[in-house]
């Protein structure tokens, strides 16, 4: 990859009256790598949106109502990964996507546990994670639905069937990337990659920019369809550098 270094971007941090609010918790990998995981986290009742937009910034991530950051000793695996919608040029896989994906309609809609979004979630975690012990309640309950910000659901369909929902955090000025869950049966269609590019329109169309699309691992190859959107910007050393082709 090539690192454009005129275009890194200091970051700066979340200030000390923020910091307070935090606490370290040790755990294993949530992405199976082999050291131990600490997360550096703090719960909010709620954050307007530049002080999210300030967290986003230093690489922190949304679950429920706490936000975290991974400081895990000896590894620096998870990296932030953004796009600028504006700057965006697709490749021909995506392009490719795109169009096989012509007759998929999208709509946006409040996050809701719905029967419906319920039981495509339950095949997509026992697909996807058959060890996993949560449930699709569970997880809207405890990592999708928040009050801190402002949360939204973009929901794609082929003909009537549920195919896919991304949960999304927004502003006028940021979109966070939460999470993002599919019919196992479509998995030919991409529709990891099909949502990310609904995103970046959704972001040209109003004006935002970031669009954050959460860790990226190098080492893991589900993980590898986040890196393909260039150009794209990585955290690193408090510094946001673009990465070209």
């Amino acid at each position: 990859m090539t690192v454009h270094e005129p275009n890194q971007q200091v970051v700066p941090g979340i200030g000390e009256n923020l910091e307070q609010h935090f606490v370290d918790i040790t755990a294993g990998c949530p992405y199976g790598l082999p050291e131990k995981a600490l997360y550096h986290q703090a719960l909010f009742d709620s954050l307007d949106d530049p002080t999210m937009s300030v967290f986003l910034a230093n690489g922190y991530r949304r679950n429920g109502n706490c936000m975290y950051s991974m400081r895990c000793p000896g590894c620096k695996e998870c990296v932030p990964i953004r796009l600028n919608p504006e700057t965006f040029m697709p490749n021909r896989n995506q392009r490719r996507v795109w169009k096989k994906n012509r007759d998929v309609s999208v709509g946006v809609a409040a996050l809701t546990m719905s029967d419906e979004n319920l039981a495509l979630l339950d095949r997509f975690l026992r697909a996807r994670f058959p060890d996993c012990k949560s449930t699709a309640e569970s997880y809207y309950a405890g990592f999708f639905i928040t009050s801190i910000t402002r949360c939204f659901e973009i929901r794609f369909r082929l003909d009537d069937k549920l195919l896919g929902v991304a949960v999304v955090d927004g502003s006028d000025q940021w979109l966070n990337a939460v999470y993002f869950y599919f019919d196992p049966d479509q998995a030919r269609r991409s529709p990891g990659i099909l949502n990310i590019l609904h995103l970046i329109n959704f972001c040209r169309s109003n004006r935002i920019r970031p669009l954050y699309l959460g860790y990226w691992i190098e080492s893991l190859n589900a993980m590898q369809y986040k890196s393909a959107f260039r150009p794209h910007e990585i955290l690193v050393d408090d510094c946001w550098q673009q990465v070209d082709r």
